[in-house]
């Protein structure tokens, strides 16, 4: 038993849903995270009222899941966010389900679900519909789709606060960045609104979100991946404007992820770190530190770390910052070395040293720790690149279905066992082996990247802002993206300069002297779009005068 909830939590796994069906009995599914102040406030107030455990326990099979221990769990039960309270019958269809529910809530419901159980049983339950609904509408890769998407972003603009979207307010890295180079004005407002809004001036990191459209009702917890993510953005803002009025908030992140998250038992990046006690923010900065930190989540998970290589890649392609390029490599390292088996990424850290079984592919996973490595590539090393082939080919191997990708195996308890085609993975997925095509030469992974984006064109003028990502992969995939060959090592002057050429999209690749067909002497580098191709260039001047005739 749970001693702080009273409820006899069981966890996720078969034997629950069997346990279930035996009795008769409908399961309660509480999806948590260790970062939730809500799900902690929860079961202060909720499970732990006595009568309500006992009700808990005598009627249902209660499961507790941490949503970022299984992700796939998340995202077939959640109910909008955390806690979700979800209730299914023993086969793991969806009888009902709620957020946050206080004891009275919480009594209601449970006598409603007992009733419905008692009158219909599983008859009451159903298969959530983008679960009956796994084929995706298909269509043709068209200009369009990058100018609809920037028509989202600027009928959703809010004028007065920056951002997209009235409440709640999310950073939401990926529209910054496509907006960077199709709106800068809009780009840079809302990098401002995030950056006075959301990072947190004593301790450095940015908090999750806003709950008002303002703004205000700051959700402080921490997350590595959103944090990782906003410093590839700022990173990328920097490089557009020059300005520390970007750089700034992007080294304050590096700063807090790199003393706080950093668990240097596993030389990788903590997970997250919780909201702290209420009210410790307002107070002066002595008391503040005597209050103590906020939990961290120590749980060390591939696909937020490989965010944080990408976001620290990034920033030092751009800075020379020797802190970023050496964390940078510490945790590419760990990845490599302790969570890749065949190109097969464990979710975390965990499960490679606590279990002799081997990883599970999970697509979102596969796609952040493919894009860790093609950047890492074009930046550091690479040498990588044979890391990044075979990760790319075990996620084509294990997880295509179709033209798209499921985002995992097609087997598991509940629900899981459904096929799930998510569009952000599969957006990753494709722009991660559009990079890989241009830094191997092998045009198969282009062919990958088109047939994926291309699975999802027909519902194109549907995705939100949240997935601006799949314009910006579509605009690469139909104009290539900039691609600049140089045939000298990472460090050098030119590779350098070219990494700091003013457009975050393009691709690098160093040591490119050896790609058949691109007769790029030694110390030289050439610019490619589409089918035209520059001259050599010797030196940065000539190079940023190769790259603006390409572009013109």
């Amino acid at each position: 038993m749970d001693d702080t909830t009273r409820v006899e939590w069981r966890e996720w796994g078969q034997a629950a849903f069997d346990e279930a069906s035996e009795a008769d009995v409908p399961v309660l599914l509480s999806l948590t995270a260790t970062w939730c102040d809500h799900c902690h406030e929860m079961d202060e107030e909720t499970y732990a009222e006595p009568r309500i455990a006992a009700n808990v326990n005598d009627s249902f099979v209660p499961v507790r899941v941490d949503v970022d221990r299984h992700p796939r769990v998340r995202d077939r039960y959640n109910m909008g966010g955390f806690p979700s309270t979800v209730f299914l019958a023993p086969d793991g269809k969806v009888l009902t389900g709620a957020g946050y529910l206080g004891p009275d809530g919480m009594r209601q419901v449970l006598d409603s679900v007992r009733t419905m159980w008692q009158t219909k049983g599983s008859g009451a339950a159903r298969v959530p519909r983008p679960l009956r609904e796994d084929e995706p509408p298909a269509g043709e890769l068209t200009e369009e789709i990058e100018s609809g998407m920037l028509g989202h972003l600027t009928d959703t603009y809010d004028e007065v606060a920056g951002g997209w979207g009235e409440s709640p307010k999310f950073p939401l890295p990926d529209a910054l960045e496509f907006a960077l180079k199709r709106d800068r004005e809009m780009a840079l407002r809302s990098f401002d609104a995030v950056s006075a809004n959301l990072l947190d001036e004593y301790d450095g990191g940015f908090h999750r979100f806003a709950s008002d459209r303002d703004w205000s009702g700051l959700q402080r917890e921490k997350l590595l991946d959103s944090n990782a993510a906003l410093v590839r953005a700022f990173a990328n803002a920097y490089l557009h404007t020059g300005s520390d009025e970007y750089r700034d908030p992007a080294e304050r992140t590096i700063e807090y992820l790199t003393s706080t998250l950093w668990n240097g038992d596993h030389e990788a990046f903590a997970n997250s770190q919780a909201p702290g006690e209420p009210g410790a923010h307002g107070i002066d900065a002595t008391d503040r530190e005597a209050a103590g930190e906020p939990p961290i989540d120590e749980g060390v998970f591939a696909g937020p770390n490989a965010l944080a290589v990408e976001g620290l890649c990034t920033y030092y392609a751009y800075t020379d910052d020797e802190r970023a390029r050496r964390y940078a490599e510490r945790t590419l390292a760990t990845l490599r070395d302790e969570l890749i088996e065949d190109g097969v990424v464990a979710h975390r850290l965990e499960e490679t040293l606590s279990t002799g079984d081997d990883p599970v592919p999970l697509l979102s996973t596969q796609a952040r720790t493919l894009a860790a490595l093609t950047t890492a590539a074009s930046t550091l090393d690479p040498g990588v690149l044979e890391d990044a082939r075979t990760v790319a080919d075990a996620t084509i191997d294990r997880l295509q279905d179709g033209d798209s990708f499921h985002d995992g195996p097609t087997n598991g308890v509940g629900l899981v066992e459904r096929p799930l085609r998510p569009l952000d993975a599969n957006v990753a997925t494709a722009d991660a082996l559009l990079e890989l095509a241009v830094l191997t030469g092998d045009d198969a992974y282009r062919t990958r990247a088109r047939e994926t984006l291309e699975d999802f064109a027909g519902a194109s003028d549907r995705i939100g802002v949240q997935i601006a990502r799949y314009a910006t992969a579509v605009s690469r995939l139909l104009e290539g993206p900039l691609a600049i060959y140089v045939a000298d090592e990472p460090g050098s002057d030119l590779h350098r300069a070219a990494l700091r050429m003013a457009d975050h999209e393009k691709v690098v690749v160093p040591d490119a002297g050896e790609r058949d067909g691109l007769e790029c002497g030694p110390g030289t580098a050439r610019v490619e779009r589409g089918s035209e191709l520059s001259m050599p260039a010797e030196t940065p001047d000539e190079l940023s005068e190769r790259v603006q005739s390409v572009l013109e």
